[in-house]
Formats: structure tokens, C-alpha cells, sequence
């Protein structure tokens, strides 16, 4: 049996090895040396450029809205999918899914038809007397295209959270006397902690290091930290600054990750004490 596992994982590793271990050493290797192959800290250094540290916080700040925003939208959806009973519920969780069996590109450039100066949404506003309204190459154009494309990320989780909480749980706690705010509070919040983090995880990160919803929605005029990344390495062919501005993010994702874990963890241990 023992044998027939190691069998049945080496693909599994083989390809692990190529295209997860093997491009990651590759970015270490060139983000800790230089042109000459000599080491160097300059271009993990390089994060505290204005331009480059600039960028980086504008990506926390968008991503982090993008976050909250898809985290405000998701949990009241996800509760009452989740509390739904019957197959019309399935029908519901689908909608949300199809979307995600689209391009990505496709989905981004449908979205800058819609908010463009002279897009859908300004020609509805004008046909309703309205004024128009200038969303494209906009912070805000950039978080309404992270919000649109992450949203069913943060819904998921927090879906299956939900639907996992025992019915008699919440039974005993109304034959007790709790109201629906206390069930809400007390219950579900807690009970649900589990998917709220893995769906912020499944949604800060990539929106962290995004840089196509930027080129397009931003039209190049938000500089994020992964337009700077790309950049070094499509533009200016500098794989070692590339690479060491990568390493840099890889740290603070890996350190948010961590941050994110113990939170998760210690709201499990207070529910379960």
C-alpha cells in the first residue's frame, strides 16, 4: 500500500519540483545577486525607492479595500445561501461560479466597456437624466475590477463555513432565548471565523500582486508593486531587481499569511473554550 502511494505522488512531486521549487529558487538566486552573478543585497535594498515603496503601499491600500469591500458583500450573501435550504439555492451558488469559467482578460475588458467615459454605464446614467460619472484610470476603477474578479473567492469559503454550522446549535440557542442578533453574534460570526479567513487570504493575496486590473482599469496611471515588478522584468530586462522586488513581496505575503493563521486559530480556540 505504502508502495503504491510513493508511486501514485511521484508525478505530483516531479511537477511540484519544476513549477513551484525550481522557479523559486530561480527568483532567489537572481533577486540575491547581481548582473555579475556576484551576491548583493541592492536589489532587495531597491523596496525602499520612493517609487518602488510608493507603489507597494498603494498596493496594500487597494488591496486591502478590495478585501473589506468583497468581505461586506460576501458574508450577508453567503449567510442567507447558506441557511437556504432546497436545489434553487445550487442554482444560486452556480451564478456566482460561471463568471469564474471566463478569461480573466476578457471579464477585465468587458468590465472597461461598462465604466468607460462613454461606456454602458454613463450612456444608462445619461438615458436617466444623471450625470455622468469618470471612473475609468481611478483607484476606484482599479478596486471595482479586484471586487468583480475576487468577489466569488471571499463568497465560497465563507459559504462552506456556514453551511457546516450544526442546525441544532442554533435550535438550542433559540429554545434558550437567544434572538436572532445573539444567534448571529454569539453563533454563527464565531462558528464562521474559519472560511472569513481563508476567503481574505484567497483574496489579499492576489490582490496584492496584481498589475493587469491596473494596466487596463488604471490605464498605467496607478503604478501598483506589480506593475513595478513587471515592469523590471518585461521593460527593462532587470531580472535581478525583478526578482529581489519579488522576494520582497513573497515575505510580506508569507508574514500576512502567518498573521492571518494565528488570528484564525485563536478565534477557533475561543469558540471551542
Amino acid at each position: 500500500m505504502t508502495d503504491n502511494r510513493r508511486l501514485w505522488s511521484g508525478p505530483y512531486i516531479i511537477w511540484s519540483a519544476g513549477f513551484i521549487l525550481l522557479p523559486l529558487l530561480m527568483v532567489i538566486y537572481y533577486g540575491m545577486t547581481n548582473g555579475d552573478g556576484s551576491f548583493t543585497w541592492d536589489n532587495l535594498a531597491a523596496f525602499a525607492d520612493p517609487i518602488h515603496y510608493r507603489a507597494f503601499i498603494n498596493s496594500v491600500v487597494i488591496a486591502f479595500g478590495s478585501t473589506l469591500f468583497c468581505l461586506l458583500l460576501a458574508y450577508p450573501l453567503a449567510l442567507i445561501l447558506g441557511r437556504r435550504k432546497g436545489k434553487n439555492t445550487d442554482i444560486l451558488i452556480m451564478i456566482f461560479i460561471i463568471p469564474m469559467w471566463i478569461n480573466f482578460l476578457l471579464r477585465i475588458l468587458a468590465l472597461q466597456m461598462i465604466l468607460s467615459n462613454t461606456g454602458i454605464l454613463n450612456a444608462l446614467l445619461e438615458f436617466l437624466g444623471l450625470a455622468p460619472v469618470h471612473l475609468m484610470y481611478s483607484r476606484t476603477a482599479i478596486m471595482i475590477g479586484m471586487v468583480y474578479d475576487y468577489l466569488p473567492f471571499m463568497i465560497l469559503p465563507i459559504y462552506n463555513a456556514i453551511r457546516k454550522i450544526d442546525q441544532d446549535v442554533i435550535e438550542a440557542a433559540g429554545d434558550l432565548g437567544a434572538d436572532g442578533l445573539t444567534i448571529l453574534t454569539r453563533i454563527i460570526l464565531p462558528l464562521s471565523v474559519p472560511g472569513v479567513i481563508s476567503g481574505i487570504i484567497m483574496v489579499f493575496i492576489p490582490s496584492i500582486s496584481e498589475f493587469v486590473v491596473a494596466d487596463i482599469l488604471g490605464g498605467s496611471k496607478i503604478l501598483l508593486y506589480g506593475n513595478v515588478i513587471d515592469q523590471e522584468f518585461n521593460l527593462s530586462s532587470n531580472w535581478n531587481l525583478g526578482s529581489g522586488l519579488s522576494i520582497v513581496l513573497m515575505l510580506f505575503i508569507f508574514a500576512s499569511m502567518a498573521i492571518m493563521n494565528k488570528t484564525g486559530s485563536g478565534e477557533e480556540d475561543m469558540v471551542s473554550w
